[in-house]
C-alpha cells in the first residue's frame, strides 16, 4: 500500500475522474467524442482509438493533481502505455494522480429489481496484475432499479464479498451499487441501500476501510452517516446520466461527497477540436466539477 496515495485519497481536495468505459460502452464513448463506428473495423482498433482519447485527456494540462485526486482505468488502459510508461505509472509519477482499476465484467440480467455483477473469472490474477501495475484500488458496479429489499441486499452482499477479496490482495475497493436516477422509487431504494451498506460495513475489521461510489441522493446529505463511518475512506458520487451542470448542482448540496464523473467529465470533448479548444473545455469542466466537490 502506497501511504502517500492513501493520504491523498483520504484527505485531498478534488475529485476522481472515471476513464473506465469498457466493452459495450466504448463505442458510445467514442461516438460522443466524434469517432463514428465505421472508423474502426475490429476490437483492437476500437480500443486503440479509445486509448488515444484517454491519453489526450490525461496528458492535457487541465488534467492536473490540483483538481484531480485519482483516475479509474479500464483493464485495457492499464495494460497500455503513455510516453513509454504504463498508464498507472504515468498518472502517479508524471501527474500525481492516484490510479484505480475497474474490475467488473458488466451486469447480469435484471432480477429482483436489480442487476448484479456478472462473474469475474480470473479475479485473483487480475488483482495480482493490478499490484504489478502499481494500481491503488479497484471499482466494481451493480445497478439498483427498484426498491426491492431482497434484490438490494443481494447487490450489497455481492459487492462486499468481492470487496473482501480485493482488500486481501492489498488494494482498496470502491464499492459501487448505483441507484438508477430514473427509478420511480429512487428515494426508497436509497433508504434500503443505506441500511444494507451500514450492516455490511459493521462486519469489517477495526482498521479496514473501503470506498463507496453512490448515485447522488434525492435527499441532500442523506449519506452523511456513511461519510462519517470509520470504515469508509471516501465516498465518491457518479453522475449517473445527469448532465454536467445537473450533476454539479446536486453534488454541491451534499457535504462529504466528491465527484467521480465519466460522461459528465468528458461532455463536449471532440476528436475534431484543436488542442487549444480541447484543453480549454476540459479545464472548464475540471474546475466546475472540482468546485462542486470541495464545497
Amino acid at each position: 500500500m502506497n501511504m502517500e496515495q492513501w493520504e491523498r485519497i483520504r484527505t485531498g481536495q478534488g475529485f476522481i475522474a472515471a476513464l473506465d468505459q469498457s466493452g459495450g460502452s466504448t463505442p458510445k464513448a467514442l461516438l460522443q467524442y466524434g469517432v463514428a463506428e465505421d472508423s474502426y473495423s475490429n476490437e483492437d482498433q476500437m480500443y486503440g482509438l479509445v486509448h488515444e482519447m484517454r491519453t489526450r485527456i490525461i496528458k492535457s494540462p487541465a488534467f492536473d493533481s490540483k483538481h484531480i485526486l485519482g483516475a479509474i482505468l479500464f483493464e485495457n488502459t492499464m495494460d497500455r502505455s503513455i510516453d513509454g510508461q504504463y498508464t498507472a505509472d504515468f498518472l502517479w509519477e508524471k501527474k500525481g494522480i492516484v490510479p484505480f482499476l475497474k474490475i467488473d465484467k458488466g451486469l447480469a440480467d435484471p432480477e429482483d429489481g436489480v442487476q448484479l455483477m456478472k462473474p469475474i473469472p480470473g479475479l485473483s490474477d487480475l488483482l495480482k496484475r493490478a499490484n504489478e501495475r502499481n494500481i491503488f484500488g479497484t471499482k466494481m458496479r451493480s445497478v439498483i432499479k427498484e426498491a426491492n429489499p431482497s434484490g438490494i441486499k443481494k447487490v450489497v452482499e455481492q459487492q462486499f464479498e468481492i470487496g473482501k477479496q480485493i482488500l486481501a490482495a492489498g488494494l482498496v475497493p470502491i464499492i459501487e451499487p448505483e441507484v438508477d436516477i430514473h427509478s420511480a422509487d429512487k428515494t426508497a431504494s436509497e433508504k434500503l441501500l443505506k441500511e444494507e451498506l451500514s450492516a455490511q460495513l459493521s462486519t469489517l475489521g477495526k482498521d479496514v476501510k473501503v470506498m463507496l461510489k453512490l448515485s447522488i441522493p434525492t435527499e441532500n446529505n442523506f449519506y452523511r452517516e456513511l461519510v462519517d463511518d470509520p470504515h469508509v475512506l471516501r465516498i465518491v458520487a457518479l453522475s449517473g446520466g445527469y448532465t454536467q451542470a445537473e450533476a454539479n448542482d446536486k453534488l454541491a448540496h451534499n457535504q462529504g461527497l466528491i465527484a467521480s464523473f465519466s460522461r459528465a467529465l468528458s461532455q463536449g470533448l471532440s476528436a475534431g477540436q484543436s488542442e487549444e479548444e480541447f484543453n480549454a473545455l476540459l479545464s472548464k469542466s475540471v474546475e466546475a466539477i472540482y468546485a462542486a466537490s470541495i464545497k
